[in-house]
Formats: structure tokens, C-alpha cells, sequence
């Protein structure tokens, strides 16, 4: 945080942390934008250690493989898709689990990152070769989700689908996926709206439908909802077509997941880790649900 005397930034804490590690404690990031150099010659030097040490973690074992792996510093050649993605499709499907994967990015690297899991699926990932045995489809066309003041619509291929036609709509859709697809989200829409949670990728629940589990894993979830990269809406009602903005305070670790991206680097069970976590949370959450009125809110 900021010294308020002299204005100058002092550390609050020698670790990293994805919320604030005390109260008033500011992100170096939030004042001062992405610094290349942050762990070299900037402030976060007291960092490089820690940045050093993943970065070795995050290299590709081996010959380079033009699906895997992506070049990084000189001679260096890294991870496409973190090995505790990989990790975590093969446990759920040796677990006999049903599930489906949906990549949601503001950016164009979908088509890399399905061609990479398609491939992953045929068995050619060196340290992931039972993939083979996993029976998914991948949907190698990206679709497109687009947002407004009147609607949401989503358009991938010949479908589209849109909220203002039916509020329940996008939630049917992603509640019976099958396979593994991806969506490019709505920058500019998040932008418009201050990058905070009104702009951001929405996200629907419906806890009176308990056979389905939605999680959204994403680096940029915070409990700052004006600050934040997913717009979760809840249907509050039984069968109700017009879903309540949810505060990400109510889904963190429920259905909202904000990923530690040190800890999916150096733990391949992370994201195992974290689905775990949310289930255990979303019975919790379904209970209370259950009992509360539809005026009333659950707040962790």
C-alpha cells in the first residue's frame, strides 16, 4: 500500500496473495497497470525469485511440439495449456463423471487452445497419453457471445440464441453443452461498463436446478464486483425467466473460482482441487437456498 505521507509505495506483504493481505492494502497493479519488468528493475524485485522459479516450472519437458508448447525467451519453449487442465479432464473422466468444457476468453486464442485439447484427446500429449481414452468432442469453431443494455446473444455456427427471446435460454443452452467448445466474450462491453462485473462475461445459476454445477475459472475473478471479469445472474424463483445480478461475494468458491495462477502452475491437482472446493461449497449453497425465501439472499 501507498505511505500516505510521502506517497510512496511501501510492500504490505513479501507474499502473493489474490485478495488484499490486509485492509486498505492496494494492488501495485490496479495504480500502475502491467509492468514487463516488475521483478527485474521495478518495485517487485523482492518477486524474481518467485517469478524465476515458475517460469522454470512452466517449461516444456523435451523436444518442442508446435501443438504443446509456445516459444518464450530465446531457446526457451513453454506450456500452451497448463498441465493441471490435462490433470484435471483425466480424473474427472477416470472418476466416470459427467461434464463438459467451456473456454471463455476476451482474446483470439481459441482456435490454438481447442486444436491443442483436441489433439490432447487423440493421445498425442507426451505426459497425458490415457487422454486417448476420454470420449469428448472438441468443436474446434469458436462462437461468440455478445452483450447489451436489451440482451445477451450468443451465435456459434448456424446457432444462435438470444435472452431477449427467453431469459432462460443461454442457461438451457450451457446446462446441456456436451464436448468441449470455446466463445470469444465482449470486450468492448466490459469496457463500456468500467470492467466491472455489469460488463463482464455473464455467467447464469439456477440452484433450483441441482443436478447441474456451473464453475467459472478465470484469473481476473475478484471480490470487487467493480473490478471484476464475470456477471453471474442467479434465478432467484423456481422455473423464473428473469434472473437476479448476483454479487461475486455469493458464488466465490461456489461457482466463481478465481484462479491462483502461481498455485495451477506448481500443483497439477490444482483445478481438481478447486472443483472439489465448489462442490463441497455448492451443497452448502443449495441448502441454503432451499430454506431462504425468494427474497432473501444467501451471503456466505
Amino acid at each position: 500500500a501507498p505511505s500516505s505521507l510521502a506517497g510512496e509505495w511501501q510492500w504490505a506483504s513479501d507474499r502473493p496473495s489474490l485478495g488484499p493481505p490486509c485492509p486498505g492494502a492496494l494492488s501495485y497493479y490496479s495504480r500502475h497497470g502491467r509492468d514487463p519488468a516488475f521483478t527485474e528493475a521495478g518495485p517487485g524485485r523482492c518477486f524474481g525469485g518467485l517469478h524465476a522459479r515458475h517460469l522454470q516450472l512452466l517449461e516444456w519437458p523435451g523436444r518442442p511440439h508446435d501443438v504443446f508448447s509456445v516459444q518464450g525467451e530465446p531457446s526457451k519453449r513453454y506450456h500452451l495449456i497448463l498441465p493441471a487442465f490435462f490433470r484435471l479432464l483425466d480424473t474427472l473422466h477416470r472418476e466416470g463423471r459427467t461434464f463438459a468444457v467451456v473456454f471463455r476468453t476476451f482474446g483470439t486464442d481459441l482456435p490454438r487452445a481447442l486444436r491443442a485439447v483436441s489433439c490432447a484427446l487423440a493421445g498425442q500429449h507426451p505426459q497425458f497419453p490415457t487422454l486417448r481414452d476420454v470420449a469428448l468432442p472438441v468443436d474446434l469453431n469458436p462462437g461468440q457471445i455478445r452483450c447489451s443494455k436489451r440482451e445477451v446473444v450468443l451465435t456459434r455456427g448456424a446457432e444462435r440464441l438470444a435472452t431477449r427471446e427467453d431469459g432462460r435460454k443461454l442457461y438451457d443452452y450451457f446446462s446441456s453443452f456436451e464436448g468441449i467448445g470455446g466463445f470469444q466474450d465482449h470486450f468492448d462491453w466490459w469496457a463500456r461498463n468500467q470492467f466491472s462485473s455489469r460488463g463482464g462475461k455473464p455467467l447464469w445459476i439456477d440452484p433450483h436446478d441441482p443436478s447441474i454445477h456451473h464453475i467459472f475459472i478465470d484469473d481476473n475473478i475478484r471480490l470487487d464486483d467493480e473490478d471484476t471479469i464475470v456477471h453471474p445472474q442467479v434465478f432467484s424463483e423456481q422455473g423464473s425467466s428473469s434472473p437476479r445480478r448476483a454479487p461475486t461475494s455469493e458464488l466465490y468458491d461456489v461457482c466463481l473460482v478465481q484462479n491462483d495462477l502461481l498455485e495451477a502452475i506448481a500443483d497439477e491437482d490444482y483445478f481438481l482441487r478447486c472443483v472439489r472446493r465448489c462442490e463441497e461449497n455448492y451443497d452448502r449453497y443449495l441448502a441454503c437456498m432451499e430454506k431462504d425465501t425468494p427474497s432473501q439472499r444467501w451471503d456466505g
